[in-house]
């Protein structure tokens, strides 16, 4: 019996290993078919000697070590927020004991929201430079195919974003075994070059790092904005670690993705030390003549699959900033039955491709698109790394002494990539950078809206104690029925009962007031997703409990209270909801034009009824007029 749930335990995490090969890899999977070949741009002027070889393929040995494998897979990885990783949910795990000190409070919701915000950047860009990158293996087949390299990445790219609808479950299955021929071509591609020129692997040796660093220190600094191309992508490992856990991940990362991208860059450096002339496109050059063409289709599937793992990032990101209130409802579709993760996101998905139609078509190729690509992943590592450093320090109680030991080393090397890259911002640079900053302020001013919002409705409205207490005594006329008041608050009379009453005169019989809360944790257990609490005679506060990652659902919560003795007929139930008029003002607050961008927000949210899968038809809303 125990040798069989071993054997279960084993298959278990084999697939999941398979699974993330084909999910979580493919970013930083495809990096060696543009990586290396921008080290040696002529634009950045490093000579193509012995010596710079070495200390190049070093630096980039030694940067997906540090980065890669220790900052993320021994040290950020331990930061789970129950299981599930991500900017957010570190963002959620940080706050969670920092509530004494309302300044680095926001120090720390600033760095979240930022580097939450640069992620969308990588989403837009990551498609682009993949897809393009993978196509652009034509040239090396034949210049007669330079000319289709740019339609034929709109073509692909039009087709994967179409297909997101239908979800990815029936496509999932097929990225593992995809990206493990991918991995697996990656290595033998590169130890046949090897084995032509083995003196390559002495670039593991960090002397030629620092040797480099040394005689050539501008050069080596202008090097680190190309090989920060090798790491993109190691911070969706994080990402998705609530998808299949840190073991799989792990097996995955240090016995297959490790040293098949080593290999192929000890490969790309052998080539180019025995023939210059590779420097035009080292990767495509490792493959004989005859496999140039499937070598391009095997490409391309693997720049598909690392842009979906980052468009389903997007999606799960954006999810979890509604959840937490920080981007207004959007119209969430759910395209399985069984994952709660695999779900669809209609503006953003269209939204993200408008955005990336416009850089392949101003870019026009992945060398143009190099320098729009590291900025965005370096200053999310770092924003990373600190929110990290804080778990550190609040929840593991690691001394200041061990933090700094681990963190300064791991801080010193992204600020070294995040400064490099920040020269890049004239060439495309701040394309991220923009981004990055229009969906930050976004963020920053929907939560500070709503926060105007709430206080401007609590001020006109009354305590609900002293509401409750003074509809006694059959001053107000009673009709049968259960009317649910939706309300943010229980601290007082929701606007759409006072109106309801103001304007109908009437009261039901049962009144629930439903609060739905997000905590900072991904999901609820099902014994703590409800409170019922009866004030007075057939009036009730029901809390309703979920994670950051799931998706209320009121029916489903109401016919929960059955458990605890409080059934809802959802035929003789009403809901009633506000509906704001939000006007801007001149009042304090915000600035007049943020206060416009939340009205423009509000106005276009998704309605709360199909948000919270309230039935259409026994939904009634009063509207209020609101100045904030």
């Amino acid at each position: 019996m125990q040798a069989t749930a071993h054997s279960s335990t084993k298959s278990s995490t084999a697939a999941l290993t398979l699974g993330a090969l084909g999910v979580v890899f493919g970013d930083i999977g495809t990096s060696p078919l543009y990586a290396l070949k921008e080290c040696f741009n002529p634009e950045r002027g490093i000579p193509l000697t012995h010596d710079n070889v070495l200390g190049i393929l070093s630096l980039i040995f030694w940067a997906i070590t540090l980065v890669v494998s220790i900052k993320y897979l021994l040290f950020i990885m331990r930061a789970d927020n129950n299981g599930e990783g991500g900017i957010m949910a570190l963002l959620a795990l940080t706050l969670r004991n920092e509530q004494k000190s309302p300044r680095r409070r926001m120090i720390l919701i600033v760095l979240g929201l930022f580097g939450a915000a640069l992620f969308f950047g990588d989403g837009i860009i990551t498609p682009a430079i993949s897809v393009l990158s993978a196509f652009e293996g034509l040239r090396v087949a034949t210049p007669v195919l330079s000319p289709y390299v740019v339609p034929l990445t709109v073509i692909v790219l039009i087709t994967l974003f179409s297909l997101q609808r239908k979800g990815t479950g029936s496509m999932g299955k097929l990225f593992g075994p995809i990206m493990f021929a991918w991995f697996g071509t990656l290595a033998v591609l590169g130890i046949v070059q090897i084995m032509k020129y083995p003196h390559v692997l002495e670039a593991a040796n960090p002397v030629w790092a620092l040797r480099f660093i040394v005689e050539h220190q501008v050069l080596a600094f202008i090097a680190l904005s190309a090989i920060v191309l090798t790491i993109t992508g190691g911070e969706a490992l994080y990402t998705d670690m609530g998808h299949f856990g840190l073991k799989p991940l792990r097996l995955a990362w240090f016995y297959m993705v490790f040293p098949a991208l080593l290999l192929n860059y000890l490969g790309q450096g052998a080539l180019l030390l025995t023939d210059a002339s590779a420097v035009e496109n080292p990767f495509f050059r490792l493959v004989p003549a005859w496999g140039l063409y499937p070598m391009v289709l095997l490409a391309a599937m693997a720049a598909v699959i690392a842009s979906q793992a980052v468009i389903s990032g997007v999606f799960s990101i954006t999810r979890q900033a509604v959840q937490l209130g920080y981007l207004p409802r959007f119209d969430i579709q759910h395209t399985s039955d069984r994952e709660i993760g695999q779900i669809y996101i209609p503006a953003m998905n269209w939204g993200m491709l408008a955005a990336i139609l416009v850089l392949v078509l101003a870019f026009r190729s992945s060398s143009n698109l190099a320098g729009a690509y590291g900025f965005s992943v370096t200053l999310t590592m770092i924003c990373d790394l600190a929110l990290a450093a804080v778990v550190a320090h609040t929840i593991w109680k690691w001394k200041p002494a061990l933090i700094a030991l681990i963190v300064a080393p791991l801080m010193i090397v992204d600020l070294a990539f995040f400064s490099t890259a920040a020269l890049k911002i004239p060439e495309g640079g701040w394309v991220p950078l923009l981004i990055g900053i229009t969906l930050f302020t976004v963020m920053t001013t929907w939560k500070r809206g709503r926060q105007l919002l709430f206080a401007r409705l609590a001020h006109e409205t009354m305590p609900l104690g002293l509401f409750v207490n003074s509809i006694g005594g059959g001053s107000v006329q009673i009709v049968p029925g259960t009317a649910v008041f939706m309300t943010g608050s229980h601290q007082y009379v929701p606007h759409a009962m006072l109106h309801n009453m103001k304007h109908n005169k009437v009261l039901h019989e049962r009144n629930v007031l439903l609060t739905l809360v997000t905590r900072d944790i991904p999901f609820v257990d099902e014994k703590d997703r409800l409170v019922i609490t009866e004030i007075a005679h057939n009036f009730f506060l029901i809390y309703g409990y979920y994670g950051f990652k799931e998706q209320p659902d009121v029916p489903a919560l109401l016919a929960e209270c059955a458990g605890k003795g409080l059934e809802f007929d959802m035929m003789d139930t009403s809901f009633f909801l506000s509906r704001e008029r939000i006007i801007a003002s001149v009042a304090p607050g915000m600035a007049l034009w943020r206060e416009k961008l939340f009205v423009a927000m509000s106005r276009n949210s998704a309605a709360a009824t199909d948000f919270f899968q309230i039935p259409t038809n026994r939904v009634v809303e009063l509207g209020t007029q609101v100045e904030i």
